[in-house]
């Protein structure tokens, strides 16, 4: 685990636009593209919020964890949405764990409060059950607030105080 750089962008933007593509555990129905996330990794490091990346001893990377602002009003400053996508091939290793961990112990070093998780409510099971894991408590719940593939989807919201 350590924090992003500049040389990991594409690989991030592969994974995310990995499940742009094939579920619905993103409402994003359009890839991103490495500018975007240029732009992301600039705002959230401006932001003084955690981005971090894990990866083999080989380099390859396994996923990343980022936070955004969860509002731009200032009431809100400690308080973060946070995101955490794996690649296809690192799912069911306990890189999630890992990762969230420390991505969480970042968040408290960082001064951060509240940790809020927005997950769909259909396909993203695993990411749910993780968060319960790390202590996240249930903070409610939007029915088909999202349309994607066809399908009406909601979302659930997760919190964790640090």
């Amino acid at each position: 685990m350590r924090p992003v750089t500049d040389a990991d962008l594409p690989a991030i933007c592969d994974i995310y636009n990995h499940y742009v593509r094939s579920s619905t555990v993103t409402f994003d129905e359009v890839e991103s593209t490495l500018a975007e996330w240029e732009g992301k990794a600039t705002r959230i490091a401006d932001a003084g919020i955690p981005f971090l990346v894990a990866e083999t001893q080989g380099g390859d990377l396994l996923g990343y964890a980022l936070g955004t602002p969860w509002s731009a009003k200032s009431a809100y400053r400690s308080t973060i949405e946070n995101s955490i996508y794996l690649a296809p091939t690192a799912a069911g290793r306990g890189v999630g764990w890992a990762l969230l961990a420390v991505f969480l112990d970042r968040c408290r070093d960082a001064g951060l409060r509240q940790v809020i998780a927005v997950i769909a409510d259909r396909g993203a099971e695993a990411s749910i059950a993780l968060h319960r894991k790390a202590g996240f408590i249930d903070a409610g719940r939007l029915t088909e607030v999202g349309e994607k593939f066809g399908d009406r989807l909601g979302v659930h919201f997760l919190q964790k105080t640090l």
